[in-house]
């Protein structure tokens, strides 16, 4: 499906799109490289706070990185796009020194009798790995954005979901209310199925661990629709998600930044995965993103197809409201 998107180091994408990133490199890993595509568009509240990127040939074993990054607050634009910069480096740093740990811990103890390599091993056991790398990766990403002198974050941050594809294996870490949909086949046709859960304050055990360290959740009289957290005596900020980078004024009542770490085991039936801030699934369900993706001409056109069609629905669906920034990352399984 459509062109294979392929270069040997990291360019911006042009057309109105500078905030998507594409970097890449031929990946032996899988034979042929996966098809993917990235796109972001500014709404019309001002400036894109969206930040994207798609990383082919990542790390050892030529995995793939995506992620899509959606700041807020007056500094939003510069966490989501520091995010953007950083997140994959310091991935990449936690799971090398969790590699020495385990070959320090082997050399110790009894040889792999069966010789397993990484790639051969049990997904639980990479699980393990890739969770504590994620999270500890997060936890190092907030605190370089709160050591930067020269910018504040006390109610500014940003959102990421992250997906890493090695092999048949998907590992995934959300933090906030972007969300990842796996795209796959079924009797019907098909089908978008989510991976991720939206942390939002209204969320039940996002609301008890808020209000256990003394943060307010409550929905305003206009906009009853929205839980927001507040601080315990002041009306401010009223932060929308539950967990995000930067936010310091919040991190003493509940918000936190560590992700939600999942794992999903490809098959054959599976086809693409979507990465998308809320811009798009505030207008449009998982089955009719997974439906534009499938329908459009080309693996290359597909991001841009499910952003334009997510802005266009904005207008229809909510007139009255001001359109939020779209971004899309879209990542195929060519080689299943």
């Amino acid at each position: 499906m459509g062109i294979c998107i392929s270069c040997s180091a990291s360019q911006k994408i042009q057309d109105g799109n500078e905030n998507a990133m594409f970097f890449g490199k031929n990946s032996s890993f899988f034979g042929d490289q996966s098809l993917g595509s990235l796109y972001s568009r500014a709404g019309s509240k001002g400036l894109n706070q969206d930040s994207a990127i798609l990383y082919q040939g990542y790390g050892v074993g030529g995995a793939s990185f995506c992620g899509v990054f959606d700041g807020h607050g007056k500094n939003g634009h510069v966490v989501s796009e520091m995010v953007k910069n950083r997140l994959p480096a310091l991935l990449q740093s936690q799971m090398e020194a969790l590699e020495q740990v385990t070959l320090v811990t082997k050399s110790d103890g009894e040889q792999n009798c069966n010789n397993e390599t990484d790639a051969e091993a049990e997904p639980s056991k990479n699980f393990a790995k890739w969770e504590a790398a994620l999270v500890n990766a997060f936890r190092v990403m907030d605190k370089e954005i709160k050591l930067q002198q020269d910018l504040d974050c006390s109610s500014s941050g940003s959102t990421a979901v992250v997906v890493i594809r090695q092999g048949e294996d998907l590992f995934i870490a959300n933090l906030g209310d972007s969300r990842a949909v796996l795209g796959t086949m079924t009797e019907n046709g098909i089908e978008g199925i989510q991976l991720t859960t939206d942390l939002k304050p209204g969320l039940p055990s996002e609301t008890e661990r808020i209000t256990a360290c003394n943060g307010r959740v409550f929905a305003l009289k206009n906009e009853k629709h929205i839980q927001r957290v507040w601080l315990p005596h002041e009306l401010l900020p009223g932060l929308a998600m539950s967990r995000a980078f930067g936010d310091f004024v919040l991190k003493d009542y509940g918000i936190i930044a560590i992700p939600d770490v999942s794992h999903r085991r490809l098959t054959s039936k599976d086809q693409f995965i979507v990465l998308a801030t809320d811009g798009i699934w505030d207008v449009l369900s998982n089955n009719e993103v997974a439906s534009i993706v499938w329908e459009a001409k080309s693996a290359e056109a597909a991001a841009r197809r499910v952003t334009e069609t997510a802005i266009a629905t904005w207008s229809t669906k909510y007139p009255t409201t001001k359109i939020d920034d779209c971004t899309v990352v879209c990542l195929f399984f060519s080689s299943l």
